[in-house]
């Protein structure tokens, strides 16, 4: 009887626990019905949390073929012999080796990425981490640990978050990753990359990062996925990769939500 008492008791236990289940569906219906979920990017109300749909089809993606080395899209597929990378990446390559962003970083993106950085509209973190999950597939099945681009303390107490970790970290869980927030500290509180060309850029950022202690002790040897939001220039990524090979790091790649077009990319 002890077994069939067991038997009985699990099958309740799992009834109970199902019952639980369609009372809480039943909870959150009645609570759209009532106080419908509003859009993100609106104040229209929506069938789910998220984006419209209007703001999701003005979001230009990065599909392949893209450059291996900074992400750009190139205009056509060139098939199974056509370079893998762009001549500006060909003639002068990033310390990291790999890069790739989510989308073309343009009014569409500007304003949902502005909204999460400034705005502290926290929903857009995971939404991001999805879209870069994606973008960055080949990246993340090679990569064995995802560390943020830092922010300096002084910037991090005024924006009470860093942007880049709160993306890196649900992908890094996604992916089944170890996640590194630390691995990187930004040790000058240099100014905005805003308007500074892209020599200005590098100069900026040239000493700006280093490896902490415990950092080097759990990079070394290995392939380190680098996360932020935007990449411009490339000068951030380049400095925080530089730092982490310099530190025994295997390889570095770059995911990013975002990428500006350059004045070529325009051209093409």
């Amino acid at each position: 009887m002890r077994l069939q008492d067991g038997v009985w008791s699990e099958r309740l236990k799992a009834a109970g626990a199902g019952l639980a289940r369609g009372a809480g569906s039943l909870t959150r219906g009645l609570t759209d019905l009532l106080l419908p979920p509003l859009a993100w990017d609106s104040p229209e109300a929506t069938a789910s949390a998220g984006l419209t749909p209007g703001a999701w089809s003005r979001v230009v993606f990065l599909e392949d073929p893209v450059c291996d080395g900074c992400g750009a899209g190139f205009e056509m597929d060139g098939g199974p012999f056509a370079a893998p990378r762009c001549a500006a990446c060909t003639a002068q390559p990033y310390a990291f080796s790999r890069a790739r962003a989510a989308c073309v970083y343009d009014a569409a993106s500007r304003g949902l990425i502005l909204k999460f950085k400034h705005g502290d509209h926290q929903p857009y973190a995971p939404l991001f981490a999805r879209w870069i999950s994606r973008s960055a597939a080949p990246l993340l099945d090679e990569a064995d640990a995802v560390a943020p681009v830092p922010l300096h303390p002084m910037r991090l107490l005024a924006r009470r978050f860093n942007q880049a970790a709160e993306i890196a970290r649900p992908l890094a869980r996604g992916a089944g990753l170890d996640f590194l927030p630390d691995a990187l500290i930004r040790q000058s509180h240099t100014g905005t990359q805003g308007g500074k060309s892209a020599r200005g850029r590098r100069l900026n950022v040239r000493k700006a990062f280093a490896v902490t202690p415990e950092g080097r002790r759990r990079i070394k040897g290995r392939r380190i996925l680098l996360v932020d939001d935007v990449l411009t220039t490339g000068a951030t990524g380049e400095a925080c990769a530089r730092v982490l090979l310099e530190a025994g790091a295997r390889a570095v790649d770059l995911a990013v939500v975002a990428r500006v077009r350059t004045a070529r990319e325009l051209t093409m």
